[in-house]
């Protein structure tokens, strides 16, 4: 009963947010002891994808007619993407794939991100060409084994001839495809086609991190230690201390499952005030699944919008198909 006992002291304590220091128009705002206040809600939606392009190489910049290129290239996929379907095609191939989500519910950003004023190529910064270390033999080993994101429709039960197990149980099935953790949205985090919000609420000695793809909360304790080894959880177990003003956060003890590497895993994660209306990330992932370790950075510009909660738009939904119903009832005389 101690873990969870933890969990929920850890979560009560951030309703005692300790008052902020108001800042001038243009100004940092900083916490009554001084530090800066990364209260708020971001939203890091960009077109600059996590690893770079072959083509550009080393190349860490773009200039701005490239990146002029780049946003006008998603800009006339987006317009493409959004036209009316054919109400005349044909039906999908029997067994085939037949897509995901329209583009309505994608948030690819408009333009690569800036930081220190250029357009940059990618998310990642180390290896110096912009791509992932290779995978270890082990790391390889895993990734083969590990339970998969999709698997083919071919219209019949195919598995009973494979001896594959897609449909066994949930347990046979990914965090990720069983909506209850998004690794790649969580730590290190990164802009991904989607849900790209993160909410930061922020006490002297926590800071929380709610991340809207599956609304999965992180709790950073500032000044304190890492729990036990076998205390593990999705997203680790994080703790912070402040260098100067920027808030480094250490994650351990990140669970080991089937399709997520857990043990040997370290994230260093460092915030940093960009101006009054951002903020500066950056992360280093250390993963014995990789030959090296690989670090990014990214800015996350505040937003006025929110998460998107599907529960609240579904029952927002019965509430109108409720008044439509009563209405139709009204206009035809029944009670």
């Amino acid at each position: 009963m101690r873990k969870p006992l933890i969990a929920i002291a850890v979560l009560v304590g951030l309703v005692a947010a300790a008052p902020a220091a108001v800042a001038a128009e243009g100004e940092i705002k900083r916490t009554a002891s001084g530090k800066p206040d990364f209260t708020g809600v971001y939203d890091i939606s960009s077109i600059t994808p996590f690893s770079r392009p072959k083509d550009f190489g080393d190349k860490l910049t773009l200039t701005p007619e490239e990146a002029q290129a780049l946003a006008k290239r998603r800009a006339d996929t987006n317009a493409a993407q959004d036209a009316p379907s054919d109400p005349e095609r044909a039906a999908p191939e029997e067994g085939g794939n037949v897509g995901a989500y329209n583009n309505f519910w994608f948030e690819w950003g408009s333009q690569n991100f800036m930081i220190d004023g250029k357009y940059r190529t990618s998310v990642l910064t180390d290896p110096p060409n912009g791509q992932m270390p290779a995978m270890t033999e082990e790391g390889k080993k895993r990734a083969a084994a590990a339970p998969k994101f999709a698997w083919p429709n071919r219209g019949y039960a195919w598995w009973l001839e494979s001896g594959d197990i897609p449909y066994d149980g949930p347990e046979t099935n990914i965090v990720g495809v069983r909506c209850m953790y998004q690794p790649t949205a969580s730590v290190a985090i990164r802009p991904l086609p989607y849900n790209n919000v993160k909410t930061i609420v922020q006490t002297e000695d926590h800071f929380m991190i709610n991340i809207e793809w599956m609304h999965w909360t992180r709790v950073v304790r500032i000044g304190g230690e890492h729990m036990p080894a076998d205390y593990t959880s999705l997203s680790g177990d994080s703790i912070g201390w402040w260098e100067g003003d920027t808030l480094v956060v250490e994650t351990t003890n990140f669970r080991d499952m089937p399709d997520l590497r857990g043990e040997g895993v370290r994230v260093i994660e460092r915030f940093s005030p960009g101006d009054a209306n951002s903020l500066l990330y950056s992360f280093t992932v250390e993963n014995p699944e990789y030959e090296a370790p690989y670090s990014g950075e990214l800015p996350w510009p505040k937003t006025t919008g929110k998460s998107y909660d599907a529960m609240g738009n579904t029952l927002r939904g019965a509430r109108l198909l409720e008044s439509e119903f009563k209405k139709g009832q009204s206009s035809s005389g029944q009670e």
